[in-house]
This record gives structure tokens, C-alpha cells and sequence, in this order.
């Protein structure tokens, strides 16, 4: 994501931001990125849950939750099966790899940590 002007970005140690979609929760991006609600709390004290904007931004960890760096976009219709099946893998490397991911309530637009080749 291009780093938008200063004067809207929240204090962020790691310079790694999320922009808020319309409809999404603190519960969801945290989901969505793969890390647990309580850090993307600690990360953004400022941000008042019951009220988030669409093209807020949120601060994420520096580190990438994913060690291979390589993510899956879940689109209609996926699921952990589906999807360990179409890269090689196994639904339990994939849970492994994602876990703060429902596998039995995946979100169209939901990032999953994958394996590397």
C-alpha cells in the first residue's frame, strides 16, 4: 500500500499500516491480517472499536506474521481443503500457518499465511 500523508497516519513504530474497509472490525482485520485482536489493540490504543471509519488507518506489526511472505486471497467459495489441494499442502500446515484463522468461517478478502514452494 502507498504510505499516504503523514498528518493521517497514527504514531506507528513499524511504518506498516491497514486502511479500514467499510463493515470491518477490529475482530476481522486482525483475522484477516493473522495476528490476535489483543496485539492490534495494544498497537493502536487510540482507536476506539466501537467506532471505526472507513479508510482509517491501523497500525500492524513490523514483523510479517507470514515466514514465507506468501499469502492467499480468499475468494468465494474457498476453503482450507480446496486450497491446501490446489497448492500441495496440507489443511493442517495451513492451520499451523494461520492461527487466528476460523478455517470453518473464512472471509472473502481474508489473507492465509502459505508455505513455501
Amino acid at each position: 500500500m502507498s504510505v499516504p500523508e503523514q498528518n493521517l497516519l497514527p504514531p506507528c513504530a513499524s511504518g506498516r499500516y491497514y486502511r479500514v474497509k467499510a463493515g470491518e472490525t477490529l475482530t476481522t482485520i486482525a483475522s484477516r491480517v493473522g495476528i490476535s485482536l489483543d496485539e492490534l489493540v495494544s498497537l493502536n490504543p487510540h482507536v476506539d472499536p466501537l467506532n471505526l471509519q472507513p479508510g482509517q488507518f491501523l497500525c500492524l506489526p513490523g514483523e510479517t506474521p507470514c515466514p514465507s511472505g506468501l499469502y492467499w486471497e480468499v475468494a468465494p467459495g474457498d476453503t482450507f481443503y480446496k486450497i491446501a489441494r490446489e497448492i500441495g499442502t496440507t489443511v493442517e500446515r495451513l492451520i499451523e500457518l494461520n492461527p487466528f484463522v476460523d478455517p470453518h468461517n473464512l472471509q472473502v478478502g481474508q489473507l492465509l499465511c502459505l508455505p513455501e514452494s
